[in-house]
């Protein structure tokens, strides 16, 4: 039975939001809504995994769960979903620092 999925991207391929508008309807740049099978959406959701690249993807579809919903990511994100007794929350991480920066500290003087 279809039910509606949200994918939310930040800066992926263009041709990965060409595959996601076959399937779906990009309402905001990144943000794409539709309704598809349970085997559609498994497949979306692999082809994002595999070409996310640098950047990241978060998938909300309907679930039977206390919530009502699963939340999923692929690539960089400081936001991770944990389970915490049943419910997913959003653990926010360190920024990641880019290769060749420094930090800068400081001088009391």
């Amino acid at each position: 039975m279809p039910s509606m999925l949200v994918i939310a991207t930040t800066a992926v391929p263009d041709h990965l939001r060409g595959a996601l508008s076959r399937w779906t309807t990009e309402v905001v740049p990144g943000i794409f809504v539709g309704t598809v099978s349970a085997r559609v959406r498994d497949q979306l959701w692999d082809a994002v995994k595999e070409i996310v690249g640098d950047g990241a993807a978060v998938l909300v579809h309907p679930a039977p769960t206390e919530q009502g919903y699963a939340i999923h990511t692929a690539g960089t994100r400081r936001r991770v979903p944990m389970d915490f007794d049943g419910l997913t929350l959003m653990r926010m991480t360190a920024t990641p620092q880019r290769p060749g920066t420094v930090k800068r500290e400081q001088s009391a003087g």
